[in-house]
């Protein structure tokens, strides 16, 4: 089984716009060439191979389909470090938005059209950060551009998470 990389395991292009049907394609192939019960008869070696294989594909499979994990890999196999846990800096403007985002996550306990708000704002940033990460690494190949916009859409993600566990009161 090639693959030095979680593209060249499917034969997919290492690319951030990626064609979800033709990745789905490529992983069921895999994973049906490295299934476990294909080596039910084999040698316990044989057997272990194939199950790290198809552990391989799976998680290769997982990061791929994720658009947000699947830039980090990119920006990642290019070789920039996005410092998640000690980088936080960023830029001014996204600081600001951050803290107008965090006033209305306060505002949506308290506020049904608050937490509709926000969401929709967030769902935007989303589109407009897939947009803008498809321009960096595909076209431009600016893969230090990139990581600090996947450090943004990082902070995106989470405050998502956080709204999706606001009930607002009444």
């Amino acid at each position: 089984m090639a693959g030095d990389d979680h593209f060249s395991l499917f034969g997919l292009p290492a690319r951030f716009d990626l064609d979800a049907q033709a990745l789905e394609g490529a992983w069921r192939t895999v994973a049906a060439q490295v299934h476990p019960d294909r080596f039910a008869t084999a040698s316990p070696a044989e057997r272990r191979v194939a199950m790290q294989w198809a552990a391989r594909a799976n998680e290769a499979y997982r990061q791929l389909k994720d658009p947000l994990l699947r830039a980090r890999y990119l920006c990642e196999q290019a070789g920039v470090d996005l410092q998640t846990e000690s980088n936080t800096s960023m830029d001014t403007a996204f600081l600001m938005q951050q803290m107008t985002w965090r006033e209305m996550l306060d505002d949506a306990r308290e506020d049904n059209g608050a937490l509709q708000a926000l969401q929709s704002e967030l769902d935007d940033a989303r589109t407009e950060m897939r947009a803008t990460l498809t321009r960096l690494l595909d076209e431009e190949r600016d893969y230090a551009a990139a990581g600090l916009k996947v450090r943004e859409w990082m902070f995106v993600d989470k405050l998502a998470q956080e709204l999706a566990h606001v009930q607002p009161a009444g």
